[in-house]
C-alpha cells in the first residue's frame, strides 16, 4: 500500500534548516567545506539564471498585456501596480519603525561577523550573459515590440523560452534549494550566527503576518467606499479564495475560486472575467510586502544603508520584475534576486536567507495577492461595469437575484 504523503518545498527547507543547525555542532571541517563548495557553485548558477528569469518571464507577460490594449486594461494595470507599490512602501515604513528595536540593529551580527565564512575547496565561474538592468530593458523592448507586431513567431518563441526557464527552476533550482539552505545554516552554525538569525526569522514572520491582515482590511475598506458594502463581509466572502491559495501556493491555480467569489461581491461577470486573471499575474501586494520586509530586516542586521530613496527605487522595479512569476513556489523571490543584489547589494548568504524567509511564508503572500484581487475588481467595476455590460438579459437577471 503506497502512501500519498509528500513533503513540500517548505517542509524540505524546514528540515534542511534543522539538519544544518544540528549537524553544524558536530560537523568536521572537511564536510563543512564540501557543502561550502556546493553552495559556491550553486550561487554562481543562480547568478547566471537571473537574467534568463527576467527575460523569460517579463517579456511574454508584457507582450500578453500589451496585446490587450484598452482603457480597462490600463486602469486595471495601473491600479494593480499602485496597490503593489503601496504595499511595498507600507512594509518599508513599518519595518523602519519596528525592526531596529526588534532586531537590535547592526550590533546584532557584530559578535559573529568576525567569524567569517567557511572557504570552499574551489568554485566554478558562471558569469551571466547580461546585467540585471540590461535584461530588464531588453525584456521591455521585446515585450512591447511583440505586443504590437502582427506575427506570432517571436511570441511563441518567448513562450517556449519561458517554459524552458520555468522548467529549469522546477527541475534544477528548486530540488537543490534545500541542500543550498542546509549548507548556509551549516556554515552559520559553525561560525556562530544561527541563534541570531533564527530569532530574527520569528520576529520578521510575525510582523509580516500582521501586515498581511492589515493590507487586506485596508484594501476592502477602500473597495467598500465604491461598492457601499460592508468591507468585513466582503473579506469574509473571499475566504475560500484565501484558503485555496494557501494550499495551492499559486495565484493562477486559484483563479476559478477567486473569480467565483468576486462575482458574489456584485462585480459584473465580464469585469471579473477580465480583472481576476489579469491581476493574478500583475497584482503582487502580498509578495512585495514580504520581500521588502525581509530585505529591510537583513540590511538592518548587517548594518547596511536602507534609505527611502534606495527602497523607492527597489520597490518600483520590483513591481515590474515579479509580474508573471511562474506558478511554482518561490517564483517571485527567484525573479527578484537580481534586484536584491544590484540595488540593495545583497551577497550570496543574504540571498539564501531571503529565499528561506520568503518560502517560509510563500503561501501567505499568495493568499494575500489573490484575496486582494477581489477588492481591485470591485473598484474597477464601479467605473467600468456600465461600459462593458452586454445583452444577456435572461442570464444577467438570474445572477442578480
Amino acid at each position: 500500500m503506497k502512501s500519498g504523503f509528500k513533503v513540500g518545498l517548505l517542509g524540505k527547507i524546514a528540515i534542511a534548516i534543522l539538519l544544518g543547525i544540528a549537524i553544524g555542532h558536530i560537523s568536521p571541517m572537511w564536510a563543512t567545506r564540501t557543502f561550502a563548495t556546493f553552495n559556491a557553485i550553486f550561487s554562481q548558477f543562480l547568478g547566471f539564471m537571473i537574467p534568463m528569469i527576467i527575460v523569460g518571464f517579463v517579456t511574454p507577460a508584457i507582450a500578453d498585456v500589451g496585446a490587450r490594449a484598452g482603457k480597462l486594461l490600463v486602469a486595471t494595470a495601473a491600479l494593480a501596480y499602485f496597490a503593489t507599490f503601496f504595499a511595498g512602501m507600507l512594509s518599508y515604513f513599518t519595518g523602519v519603525m519596528t525592526f531596529p528595536s526588534l532586531i537590535g540593529g547592526e550590533t546584532a551580527l557584530s559578535p559573529v561577523e568576525a567569524g567569517g565564512e567557511i572557504a570552499p575547496f574551489f568554485t566554478v565561474e558562471m558569469p551571466p550573459l547580461m546585467t540585471v538592468m540590461t535584461s530588464l530593458v531588453l525584456a521591455f523592448m521585446l515585450g512591447l515590440g511583440i505586443a504590437f507586431q502582427k506575427g506570432n513567431s517571436l511570441r511563441h518563441g518567448f513562450e517556449e523560452f519561458r517554459s524552458i526557464v520555468s522548467k529549469s527552476i522546477d527541475t534544477a533550482i528548486l530540488p537543490l534549494l534545500p541542500v543550498y539552505i542546509f549548507g548556509i545554516f551549516l556554515n552559520m552554525t559553525v561560525v556562530g550566527q544561527v541563534g541570531v538569525i533564527l530569532t530574527t526569522f520569528i520576529k520578521i514572520i510575525a510582523v509580516i503576518f500582521v501586515l498581511h491582515v492589515f493590507i487586506l482590511v485596508l484594501q476592502y475598506c477602500i473597495a467598500a467606499c465604491f461598492s457601499r458594502r460592508n468591507p468585513f463581509r466582503m473579506l469574509r466572502n473571499m475566504l475560500p479564495a484565501y484558503f485555496t491559495a494557501l494550499g495551492t501556493q499559486s495565484s493562477a491555480a486559484t483563479i476559478p475560486v477567486t473569480l467565483r467569489q468576486t462575482i458574489k461581491l456584485g462585480v459584473n461577470e465580464d469585469i471579473a472575467g477580465f480583472v481576476v486573471p489579469l491581476c493574478a499575474t500583475i497584482h503582487m501586494s502580498g509578495s512585495t510586502l514580504k520581500i521588502v520586509a525581509c530585505a529591510l530586516a537583513l540590511l538592518i542586521m548587517h548594518g547596511e544603508p536602507y534609505s527611502m530613496g534606495i527602497f523607492v527605487h527597489f520597490i518600483a522595479m520590483l513591481g515590474i520584475t515579479i509580474i508573471a512569476a511562474p506558478g511554482i513556489p518561490g517564483g517571485a523571490i527567484m525573479a527578484s534576486l537580481g534586484l536584491l543584489s544590484t540595488i540593495l547589494g545583497f551577497d550570496d548568504q543574504m540571498l539564501a536567507l531571503m529565499i528561506a524567509l520568503y518560502i517560509a511564508m510563500d503561501s501567505f503572500g499568495t493568499a494575500c495577492n489573490v484575496t486582494g484581487d477581489g477588492a481591485l475588481a470591485v473598484i474597477i467595476n464601479h467605473f467600468f461595469s456600465k461600459k462593458v455590460r452586454r445583452s444577456r438579459p435572461t442570464y444577467k437577471s438570474a445572477t442578480c437575484q
